[in-house]
């Protein structure tokens, strides 16, 4: 996932309060270092880790003084905004899952998964190790260890079923002896 950026221009004291208190912040904070004359009275918001100033990524709030309340929870609507886009479009593989919408496709076919089937591939793909049936019982359904359930192997036949009678692919969810995993080689 994309971090956020909250750039600030003009603003030395809101900045140095936000960056007393950044491990709490779920955004990076910095310093606006442009044409800061081309921004008098005025709070940048950055709304992704983009290098370069662009209009499209930023949200520029004139309407100042405004309270520190206002401020935050203007911050807050934005980055929520920003994670929602983000979530629309993430590339595994070769299909592409969006998970606001909850449909995993490919060629101009869709699949509607479900909410745990989006947790599932989520899972397997955020770190290309393999994980077997306890860590994802764990991780993903939040299972004791010590509960014997066939809850995962369920869920991991049902999905790659799926996957396979509506895009033919019966290798998207790999498994071997040291658990499920999914193969990072682009199709």
């Amino acid at each position: 996932m994309i971090k956020q950026i909250v750039s600030i221009a003009n603003f030395n004291s809101l900045y140095e309060i936000l960056h007393e208190i950044k491990e709490n912040l779920a955004f990076d904070i910095v310093k606006y270092e442009g044409d800061k004359n081309k921004f008098i009275n005025t709070l940048i918001i950055i709304n992704s880790n983009e290098k370069y100033f662009t209009e499209k990524n930023v949200l520029i709030f004139n309407d100042l003084p405004m309270s520190l309340i206002r401020l935050v929870e203007l911050i807050n609507i934005n980055l929520i905004r920003l994670k929602f886009n983000l979530q629309s479009k993430i590339n595994i593989n070769g299909y592409e899952l969006n998970i606001n919408s909850k449909f995993f496709y490919k060629d101009n076919i869709y699949l509607k998964l479900t909410e745990k089937e989006i947790e599932i591939i989520l899972y397997l793909n955020q770190k290309k190790i393999k994980y077997n049936v306890l860590d994802l019982q764990k991780n993903i359904w939040g299972y004791s260890p010590d509960l014997e359930t066939h809850t995962v192997e369920t869920h991991i036949y049902r999905l790659r079923k799926k996957i396979d009678d509506k895009f033919n692919d019966k290798n998207f969810i790999r498994s071997q002896k040291e658990g499920y995993y999914i193969d990072t080689k682009e199709k």
